[in-house]
């Protein structure tokens, strides 16, 4: 493993993610610290390091710190939309892309961003997942969840729900499958058991309630069969994922954003995590937003950026030969 695989990006300065770092890395051992590097601003880790009283140095033996200068950024207010934080966290994202794609196997571990001020500071992206497939070069990548009992694959994301039913085709649905049968097996499983959810109540019900999961998501299924994946569906949205984190499948492919969000947050909302699969390199995060509303008064829960160090930590240690 190369002296830094965990690159932290701190996310909105104005958010939790400054506490959630600081917190997760004092819970680290010294000889994993001194695997990690964090891109971020000095002036606002060192505010949090005080805040949470977690007596952190950032240093070449600790976890090293690049430090981003952008103007204000020490001084935006806690909890609301800001440019200038837009602009620091966009800032930080564009330099451990840099240093991810200069080669080894280092893993991006992302804190939160604010999607509104992100674009207040001109850069138009739906959030991290549109902004890293922009730096990657336009390649599309695949949001998955995952957490201890339950995984989801989402073949649309942040789009409207008449633009997720648009999404909701043959080659979309394939491209899914075959991009979270790839993950799991880079992970261990040999032979991943994949669910599809279907896109509309009872999978249609022989089209009575739309005609999508008979005529895009089963032709879908069975090239993928074809192809030798295990995979099974179009199964009801209502029952699968219940199926699934009861340990019948290993991964659920959801047709959009809330159909797996939801579920994956219900039952997991402190362990789960967001992982960004098809990339040209690994990146991975915290399951939760910016929180504005407890930002900077210490309370804010680290166990998902534990979960996230530590998922990033098994990306570095694989290799993808499927």
């Amino acid at each position: 493993m190369p002296a830094r695989s965990i690159i932290i990006t701190m996310g909105d300065p104005a958010g939790v993610g400054p506490e959630v770092i600081c917190k997760a890395i004092a819970e680290t051992t010294a000889d994993r610290r001194s695997d990690i590097t964090i891109i971020g601003s000095r002036p606002v880790l060192e505010r949090a390091n005080a805040l949470c009283q977690t007596n952190l140095e950032f240093g070449d033996s600790h976890a090293l710190l690049i430090d981003i200068e952008t103007d204000g950024v020490a001084d935006v207010p806690a909890g609301m939309v800001s440019a200038t934080a837009g602009e620091a966290a966009y800032s930080y994202i564009v330099r451990a892309v840099e240093m991810a794609s200069a080669g080894g196997s280092a893993c991006i571990v992302t804190a939160p961003i604010n999607k509104a001020s992100l674009n207040a500071a001109g850069h138009h992206y739906d959030g991290h997942t549109g902004l890293l497939s922009h730096l990657s070069g336009g390649i599309k990548p695949f949001m998955l969840l995952s957490s201890p009992t339950l995984s989801t694959i989402h073949v649309s994301a942040h789009v409207s729900m008449s633009d997720a039913i648009r999404h909701c085709t043959k080659k979309n649905v394939l491209d899914v499958i075959r991009a979270g049968n790839g993950h799991l097996r880079r992970l261990g499983l040999a032979t991943p058991r994949i669910a599809v959810a279907g896109l509309n109540p009872h999978c249609g019900e022989n089209g009575l309630f739309g005609e999508e999961d008979d005529r895009e998501v089963l032709p879908a299924i069975e090239a993928a069969k074809a192809e030798g994946i295990d995979v099974t569906g179009p199964l009801s949205g209502d029952t699968v994922f219940a199926r699934a984190n009861q340990g019948e499948f290993d991964l659920v492919v959801a047709q959009y954003h809330d159909q797996g969000h939801a579920t994956v947050k219900l039952i997991a909302f402190d362990t789960a995590i967001n992982v960004t699969v098809g990339l040209p390199f690994d990146r991975c995060s915290v399951d939760h937003g910016t929180a504005f509303d407890i930002a900077w008064t210490g309370r804010a829960d680290h166990t998902n950026m534990l979960a996230a160090i530590n998922y990033g930590r098994r990306l570095t240690n694989t290799k993808d030969d499927t």
